[in-house]
C-alpha cells in the first residue's frame, strides 16, 4: 500500500509548521525522514498518519484520494513520547487499542500476548506502565503501533530511549516489516544509526521537503599501528576507488596500517549539505 502526500500545508495562527510537503512511502521501503528541530517533521507525520487535517495538499493511498479515518484504520503511528495511562497494565494499553481498532475482546487480549512476545516485553503483561522504565514504554509504544497490523508505519525517534539490543531488534523488525510490504517512514535525529535502516531519505527545513544536494567526497580516518587514537589523521578521498588506491600505496611503501575506516555517511553529508542552523 503506497501513500502519497502531495503540496501538503498546515498553519497555526501566523506560524507556517508545514509549507510545503511532498512524500511518496511505497511498500518495501524504509524512508528516512531528516531535518532540523523546527523543521516541520512532527507536524508532517501527524497529517500523514490521520490525526492532524492539512489546510491543503493531497493524500492518497494507491492512488485513490482518502480522509483521516481511513488513513488511522491503515496506518500504524508511534509518536516520540509514548503517552501510557500509567494505571494500566502492558496488556490493558495494548488490548483497549485493539478493541478501538474495532476487534473484538478475544481477538484484541490475542494480539496484545502476540506484541508483548515481539518486543520482548511478556514478562511484564501485568504490570502497571508507571513501573515500566523509559526504553520498555518505549517498546509498548512501538508494540502499540502494530496493534492494527499497519501496512504504513509513521515513526518519530521509534529507538529514543532504548537499550543497544533493542535498537538493533527495532531495526530488523523494521527490515522484515518492509521486506514483507510494508511502507516505512522513519524521522530521527541519529542519522549514524538511520543511515543503516533506510533506503531512501526526505530532507525537510523550514517546513518544506526538498531534494538533498549530496556533497562529493568523504573522510576517512587513517593510523598505523602502534600510533595512539588521537594521531589517527583525517583524510579526504573524491570517492571510495581513489581511497583505495591510497591505502594501496601506503601498504606499498611498507606503511602498518591499523585503521583505515570511513567517518561520516551519506545521510550526514546530505544533512550537513543543507547547512542548517543549530537549534
Amino acid at each position: 500500500m503506497a501513500l502519497t502526500a502531495r503540496g501538503l500545508t498546515r498553519t497555526f495562527g501566523r506560524h507556517t509548521a508545514v509549507a510545503h510537503a511532498d512524500v511518496t512511502l511505497t511498500p518495501g521501503t524504509i524512508t528516512g525522514l531528516v531535518g532540523p528541530n523546527g523543521a516541520g517533521k512532527t507536524t508532517l507525520l501527524l497529517m500523514l498518519a490521520g490525526l492532524l487535517a492539512p489546510d491543503s495538499g493531497s493524500l492518497r493511498l494507491d492512488d485513490q484520494e482518502v480522509d483521516s479515518t481511513q488513513l488511522r484504520a491503515v496506518i500504524g503511528w508511534m509518536p516520540d513520547v509514548f503517552g501510557t495511562w500509567d494505571s494500566l497494565t502492558a496488556t490493558e494499553i495494548l488490548t483497549t487499542f485493539g478493541r478501538l481498532h474495532g476487534q473484538a475482546a478475544s481477538a484484541a487480549r490475542l494480539r496484545a500476548a502476540e506484541l508483548l512476545d515481539l518486543v520482548h516485553l511478556s514478562a511484564f503483561a501485568d504490570r502497571p506502565a508507571h513501573e515500566l522504565s523509559r526504553g520498555q514504554k518505549q517498546r509498548l509504544g512501538f508494540a502499540r503501533t502494530l496493534v492494527n497490523r499497519p501496512r504504513v508505519l509513521l515513526l518519530d525517534e521509534p529507538a529514543s530511549g532504548m537499550d543497544p539490543r533493542s535498537r538493533m531488534e527495532l531495526r530488523d523488525q523494521l527490515r522484515a516489516m518492509a521486506d514483507a510490504g510494508c511502507a516505512v517512514l522513519i524521522s530521527s535525529h541519529i542519522l549514524t544509526e538511520l543511515s543503516e535502516m533506510v533506503d531512501d531519505v526526505v530532507i525537510m527545513t523550514a517546513g518544506r521537503t526538498r531534494d538533498s544536494d549530496r556533497p562529493t567526497g568523504h573522510r576517512w580516518r587513517v593510523r598505523e599501528a602502534g600510533q595512539p587514537a588521537t594521531s589517527a589523521r583525517m583524510m579526504s578521498f573524491a570517492d571510495e576507488e581513489a581511497a583505495a588506491r591510497h591505502l594501496g600505496e601506503l601498504v606499498a611503501a611498507g606503511a602498518n596500517v591499523a585503521e583505515f575506516c570511513r567517518v561520516d555517511t551519506e545521510l550526514e553529508d546530505a544533512y550537513l549539505a543543507l547547512d542548517a542552523e543549530r537549534t
